[in-house]
């Protein structure tokens, strides 16, 4: 809660409730959708529902009821699973909508709070500030140097000044606030407001899918068409066989079955939506779904110097007085000259300060001064940071008519507007490198002396006096240099893009262990280079000093001309455009401004660069376990393939061994696996320490995709040998069928352990944290076992009690149609 200094009350809480319950919550919804008819009507188009009604129907009307009945019941239960798998993933997505919700600070019952902007009412008085988006729409009561950008409503991007006085004193909701300070009683919210009205011709617009799972459709729309073709096949060939229509389409929906993997769209829906959740829990908000993609590629990461490395903790440590030529520590005793200077610097920042080194001047001016005039002075004008590089100005008259022009900003700035002699400039710049080379930030500050009231257009038009030099201390953060070390650990280049001179930078990035702290370029200098030269800077340079917005931008873009994921930190208005351009935008929690955080992808809730760590190693994690269950989903869906087909293609003595209900279990069976088992995973203790994977243009490289379809190959050989052997010793069709169906649920089980990992052992795996494995396997193990041996299940599905040497022999092949690629992983583990 903050002090109110505005005079304004603000409503009561009486008053808030009247509103509320009179207007409504600032609030825009345009269509409500039902979830549950939404969630019935895609279960219902779902081609495996289809599929599973085309099947039973076919059951019903051949009187075979019971499996009919079995089939009905399947669909049932995939309706289910699919409904809870989507719903764990819509909830994680709503407490992540609910997380991300915008705040805003309003002045209720004479206090300064902050609110959901939802919970913004008709009457509030609205206190937005530069960086701030505004909530809802208002008229200006108070402002202090105000300027606001409309582009969002009018198209007209440069920043239009308002205050109370102005013809158009009224502030509108999706706008943003460019410069200074304000206050607004709200007069319209949600639908009613300007941009609220125009949002209805938005609410159709579609969101845009990502690039993976565009890719992850594709590959499923071609894997379903290719289904479709060989359904055809295997109904043709059923029926000239068997010359029975309703039949010979049961078996080819059988193979229509095997063949789509619906369980992919299913498992990329989840672990998606589940990750984003995991991350929100761990301090990080992911806003778009795409940033869970890409975070396992960043290669390089670009970060601020203020609040990201530092603690943002500014304390005014030292200050050096140009009349005495001497640095003079806080804490010590204070010449005039000191006072004076501390005094200018207090009223050359806000009368309201939000930056910290601000508050700290104010802070400072409160303790040393006996006199507090703050009172009797007004700010009359202020001419906004602005200027490279940047400075500010403020001017203050009392009632007599005393007027106080002061300013503050980069040692440069003011120097270059000031009548210094060469002995002054060397003295000054003495001072600069004495304190940069501790690690203080330094302001320079001035005064001017000015008649008249027609103020020239610029600050620097004015003839300032140089006062001297403020300097603040901002510690690093204790954790830093394990941040670092945690980054370089993982293949992953840092970059230090900050608007502080190259000294003060230098130093902190040494104190810290930062790679490359001796070299270093500002912005003026980086932008007068040719654009490869501008590009080769960037990729040998990892300190950045004196940026300005234009700078960063370019910066974004030539590493990512290089060929670089980038990842940026950002947390002011200026940050904007290098943050949106960046391939992941990373706005801080507590002090980014509404700007930072809607130009962003992702939101580090307490500034806490660590958490970046985490947001890489888990979608590091996230990639790899969705890549390990559409891996699995493929090696294990070959098997069911190819022992429909081959037998049918092949004229065999048991050409249709598998019906759809034997499809149906073996899919209920692997869905779980895919999606529940493989998402709860933990990451691989070498994850961090890979490189980034290539942020290639496909998901499944052929690497990948050939130790899956190799996989699946083997694991095929594997159960039409038992086929086989089952044949040559005369067993009949039952006990086949059975021996096949034990080898293929077998394969499935340890498949789901081998590919927890493609490069660890298995003794290794079964120690992972994951209890999900062993209950689903345990699951499948005692349905087997059902099926197997409890006799309505055997006769139902057309299975034979097997002796124990026949189950020996299934489940020994089953598992050693898998286990041989532990060979493979201890090939990689000693040729690495």
């Amino acid at each position: 809660m903050n002090s109110n200094t505005f005079n304004i009350n603000g409503l009561s809480d009486a008053q808030v409730v009247e509103a509320r319950e009179k207007y409504g919550q600032n609030k825009t919804v345009y269509k409500k959708t039902n979830m549950f008819l939404n969630g019935l009507i895609q279960i219902v188009k779902d081609p495996m529902t289809i599929l599973l009604l085309v099947a039973s129907t076919i059951y019903f009307v051949c009187g075979k009821t019971s499996d009919g009945i079995f089939l009905a019941s399947a669909i049932i239960l995939i309706a289910i699973i699919s409904s809870y798998q989507k719903a764990r993933s819509h909830n994680a997505l709503e407490k992540l909508k609910d997380f991300t919700k915008p705040k805003c600070k309003v002045i209720r019952n004479s206090e300064v709070i902050e609110i959901k902007t939802e919970e913004l009412v008709i009457g509030d008085s609205l206190l937005i500030e530069e960086g701030n988006a505004i909530a809802a729409d208002g008229i200006i009561e108070s402002s202090n140097d105000f300027s606001v950008n409309e582009s969002i409503l009018t198209g007209e991007s440069m920043s239009v000044t308002k205050d109370k006085s102005t013809k158009d004193n009224a502030v509108y909701h999706g706008t943003t606030v460019a410069s200074g300070l304000a206050i607004a009683t709200i007069t319209a919210i949600g639908a009613e407001t300007k941009l609220g009205k125009i949002g209805k011709s938005l609410e159709e617009i579609q969101e845009e899918k990502t690039p993976l799972e565009v890719q992850i459709g594709n590959f499923v729309k071609k894997m379903a068409i290719a289904g479709a073709v060989i359904f055809v096949i295997v109904w043709i060939i059923n029926f000239l066989n068997s010359h029975n229509i309703l039949d010979s389409l049961l078996k080819a929906l059988t193979l229509a079955m095997s063949v789509l993997p619906e369980e992919i769209p299913i498992a990329f829906t989840t672990f998606m939506a589940l990750g984003a959740w995991r991350m929100m829990e761990n301090g990080i908000i992911v806003k778009q779904m795409k940033t869970v993609e890409t975070l396992g590629s960043a290669t390089v990461i670009c970060i601020d110097k203020t609040g990201t490395i530092t603690e943002n903790k500014m304390s005014l440590a030292k200050i050096f007085t140009l009349k005495s030529q001497k640095i003079t520590a806080i804490g010590n005793k204070l010449s005039n000259e000191e006072k004076e200077l501390i005094t200018t610097s207090m009223w050359a920042s806000e009368p309201v300060p939000f930056d910290p080194m601000e508050t700290a001047l104010h802070e400072i001016y409160s303790k040393v001064i006996e006199k507090d005039q703050r009172p009797d002075f007004k700010m009359i004008h202020e001419y906004p940071l602005s200027g490279k590089p940047p400075m500010m100005t403020h001017i203050f008259e009392n009632k007599t008519g005393e007027m106080i022009i002061a300013a503050k900003g980069a040692s440069e700035a003011i120097m270059a507007i000031s009548k210094l002699s060469n002995e002054e400039k060397a003295a000054i710049l003495g001072a600069i490198k004495e304190l940069s080379a501790e690690g203080y930030r330094i302001l320079a500050v001035g005064k001017a002396i000015f008649e008249g009231k027609n103020y020239p257009k610029t600050q620097q038009e004015f003839q300032f006096e140089f006062y001297g030099l403020v300097a603040f201390y901002d510690p690093p953060k204790k954790n830093i240099h394990l941040v670092l070390q945690h980054f370089y650990k993982a293949g992953i280049k840092v970059k230090i893009i900050t608007g502080d001179n190259a000294e003060t930078t230098s130093s902190i990035a040494k104190q810290i262990g930062f790679i490359g702290y001796e070299k270093s370029i500002s912005g003026d200098d980086l932008m007068q280079l040719s654009d490869n030269e501008f590009k080769k800077q960037v990729s040998e340079i990892n300190l950045f000093t004196r940026m300005f917005p234009e700078a960063k931008l370019k910066i974004i873009n030539a590493l990512k001309s290089n060929s670089e994921i980038v990842a940026m930190t950002g947390d002011g208005v200026n940050d904007g455009p290098a943050l949106k351009a960046a391939h992941i935008g990373i706005a801080m929690g507590k002090k980014g401004t509404e700007i930072a955080k809607q130009a962003a992808s992702l939101i580090l809730i307490n500034d806490d660069l660590s958490k970046m760590v985490d947001a890489i190693a888990m979608g590091r994690k996230i990639f790899s376990n969705l890549k390990k269950a559409i891996q699995f989903i493929i090696s294990i869906h070959i098997p069911i393939i190819l022992t429909v087909f081959i037998p049918l293609a092949l004229g065999w003595i048991y050409p249709n061994i598998f019906s759809p209900i034997h499809i149906i279990f073996l899919e209920l069976v692997m869905g779980p696996t895919c999606s529940i088992v493989y998402e709860n995973e933990p990451m691989e203790k070498n994850t961090m320490t890979q490189k980034p994977r290539p942020f290639t243009t496909t998901f499944f490289s052929w690497k990948e995709l050939s130790t899956s379809i190799l996989q699946g190959l083997i694991i095929t050989i594997g159960t039409l040998s038992v086929y086989q052997f089952s044949v040559y010793n005369g067993f009949n069709e039952n006990i086949t069928r059975t021996m096949v169906f034990l080898v293929l649920v077998t394969s499935n089980i340890f498949l789901t352990l081998i590919n927890r990992s493609f490069y660890y052992s298995i003794f290794t795996t079964i120690r992972y944290k994951n209890n999900l494995v062993f209950i689903i396997i345990g699951i499948t193990i005692a349905i087997t076992g059902l099926l197997l041996y409890l006799k309505p299940l055997t006769i139902f599905f057309q299975f034979e009690h097997l002796t124990v040497n026949q189950v020996f022999i299934a489940t020994g092949v089953g598992a050693a149609s898998v286990l041989w690629y532990e060979l493979v992983k201890v090939w990689k583990r000693y040729t690495k």
